[in-house]
């Protein structure tokens, strides 16, 4: 039995963030889950898969955002705890439905997690979704250690049903990932069955409804407010030391660690209001807090947010009050923080200078390490052979690309992205620039973000009559995000969605699946397209290498063959690859997963098979 759910409360376990989110959601009584996966929040869904079965919950990798929300909120509505989660750009696509939810009745609690990326370490954007409970009624709650994200989980589903309101639960990546020995409470077993009481005047927001809800809405926030205030999780910490900083410090998320750390080792004595639920914003208990200091620093990753809470009530109740934060320059508007960017922001208020290690210096300059394809996969091969095609059609082309491993195209040797916005987003944008931008247009797109968001798109580009070839990138998983499982794919108790049928279905005429470890056929294929008018698709359908075992076989480079041409370097870009001092190139046999690629890549016919 898994361990998160073998061990009993008052038991201890070393856990990731993420695995502390899933034992909390299991004390807390969760009954319905649901996901698209995303990083920072893959490991919750990884880890749910795991061990839904043993115990009796729903679960499911919903086909996106949107659709894993509608599923918890109908679990809610029957009155069962659910818990919906993904990346902040997947509360993007959800957000329709997410907007509607105060509107109508929470029966069971409903937690929604959005794991925030500051830094965009692996988004496409920084975005802070603090923003959306206020602009969706939602409770917000912010955790700072893997035992708050286990400990917040119960206490957010419980919050959820008090006010009959969703609650978000917002974490960053350094929380997501963080490790922490996380002491364990009671799993709860008495999870009911779902029951649907029909009342379409709380649950239809048409007008007439919604106009009476947003009234209901109003009272509900006022008794969250109260809970926010009253929170054993929000909550006044004296930090002793030998430097008074006068400060009082308001701080949520992982930016309390970094606070407290800074404390502790500059020995500094400050007042910490730590704050969990942060909307509503508990301003009575701010009110109180700031009566009692004249300096205030607001700490918080991303926006300022509570730094803008402190100022309207500031001057809602007269108190003149200094404030440091994002706003008067104090620290930093963007990106993460760290315990060097806290202690700077010290040293500027209080005009010390702190003494830090000297960094290690070296003459060697650090070498770009930018992320590429694996070895093996099947991607690879297949922008090769559109750039082959592209070469001998003399075509000048426009590349709209997508979310997932295939983004990586926008290095050499390929350099074929050329826009991107979302996920689905190369199939719309590839409608437009078909229209307006006077050049052929080649979209790439992967199956898991084809069924997420490249449907509707597609439809809309065969319906108006676009002229563009289409590349969708089948590599049989949820590749980016740790192998998730997709429609695509033929699991035990779902149905396989097949892409062709389904491209046919909507009126595609030229449609063609290719092996895109054979670069002959996949060129042939898209030449083929792109000589074709209309919306033309090519699959490129082959395994991603980390899911399949390696191969028998690698290959070996013959160096009295090798002329040096580069031609396989600058091609295909293989790590598996490398140059030698005499400027031929070698195979790492560690690292060849046998795809073959590179052999049809060499005019010297060089590289031989290796069976191991």
């Amino acid at each position: 039995m898994h361990p998160l759910i073998s061990k009993k409360g008052g038991e201890k376990l070393f856990l990731l963030g993420n695995e502390a989110v899933v034992r909390g959601a299991i004390e807390g009584g969760v009954a319905v889950s649901a996901t698209y996966p995303g990083t920072p929040s893959s490991e919750i869904g990884d880890t749910f898969y795991e061990i839904y079965k043993e115990l009796g919950i729903y679960f499911e990798f919903s086909v996106n955002e949107k659709v894993a929300l509608e599923v918890a909120a109908s679990g809610s509505v029957s009155g069962l705890r659910s818990f919906v989660w993904f990346k902040h750009v997947g509360l993007n696509v959800a957000s329709d439905s997410f907007m509607s939810l105060a509107y109508t009745d929470i029966r069971g609690g409903l937690v929604v997690l959005s794991a925030d990326d500051p830094s965009m370490f692996s988004s496409q954007n920084e975005q802070d979704n603090r923003h959306y409970a206020r602009l969706g009624n939602a409770v917000l709650i912010e955790p700072s250690t893997p035992q708050e994200m286990k400990d917040l989980m119960p206490y957010a589903f419980m919050v959820s049903e008090k006010v009959r309101l969703p609650v978000l639960f917002r974490t960053t990546t350094r929380v997501a990932h963080m490790r922490g020995i996380v002491e364990l409470g009671e799993i709860f077993t008495n999870i009911p069955k779902g029951e649907f009481v029909r009342d379409p005047s709380k649950l239809v927001p048409v007008p007439a409804n919604a106009y009476r809800s947003k009234g209901e809405i109003i009272e509900k926030l006022k008794k969250a407010k109260y809970v926010a205030n009253e929170s054993v999780f929000n909550k006044l910490i004296e930090v002793e030391g030998k430097i008074d900083t006068g400060l009082l410090i308001i701080v949520s998320g992982v930016s309390f660690n970094y606070v407290m750390d800074s404390l502790y080792e500059r020995n500094l004595k400050a007042t910490v209001l730590k704050l969990a639920l942060t909307y509503p914003f508990p301003e009575e208990l701010v009110v109180s807090a700031l009566k009692e200091k004249d300096k205030i620093l607001v700490v918080e990753e991303v926006d300022p947010i509570m730094e803008k809470e402190i100022f309207y009530i500031l001057g809602r109740h007269g108190l003149n009050k200094k404030v440091y934060g994002k706003l008067d320059g104090t620290l930093p508007y963007a990106y993460e923080y760290n315990q060097e960017i806290i202690e700077r922001a010290f040293e500027q208020i209080l005009g010390v200078n702190f003494e830090r290690p000297r960094p290690l210096k070296t003459d060697l300059p650090l070498a770009a390490r930018p992320p590429v394809f694996c070895p093996g996969c099947p991607h690879r091969g297949m922008y090769d052979a559109v750039k082959r095609a592209v070469n001998e059609l003399g075509i000048d082309a426009i590349y709209p690309n997508d979310i997932g491993c295939y983004t990586l195209s926008i290095n050499a040797p390929f350099n074929m992205a050329d826009y991107l916005l979302s996920m689905g987003s190369s199939v719309g944008t590839a409608s437009g620039l078909s229209k307006f931008s006077g050049k052929k247009v080649i979209a790439f797109i992967g199956d898991s973000t084809f069924f997420h968001a490249g449907l509707p798109a597609l439809v809309n580009a065969v319906h108006n009559k676009d002229n563009f070839t289409l590349v969708i990138l089948d590599n049989r998983t949820t590749a980016m995000t740790g192998a998730q499982p997709n429609p695509g794919l033929d699991e035990e108790d779902k149905k396989e969605i097949d892409i062709e049928n389904v491209v046919k279905g909507l009126g595609v005429d030229f449609v063609k699946t290719v092996d895109p470890y054979n670069l002959k056929m996949s060129t042939d294929a898209v030449k083929e397209a792109l000589n074709t008018e209309g919306v033309s698709v090519v699959i490129s359908k082959r395994e991603c290498a980390l899911i399949v075992p390696k191969k028998k076989y690698t290959f070996v480079v013959d160096l009295d063959k090798c002329t040096g041409c580069m031609n396989c370097i600058n091609e295909i870009a293989c790590p598996a690859m490398y140059v030698t001092e005499n400027h031929k190139v070698q195979i790492d046999e560690i690292l060849c997963d046998g795809c073959a690629v590179c052999v049809q890549t060499c005019p010297e016919k060089a590289i031989k098979v290796r069976k191991s």
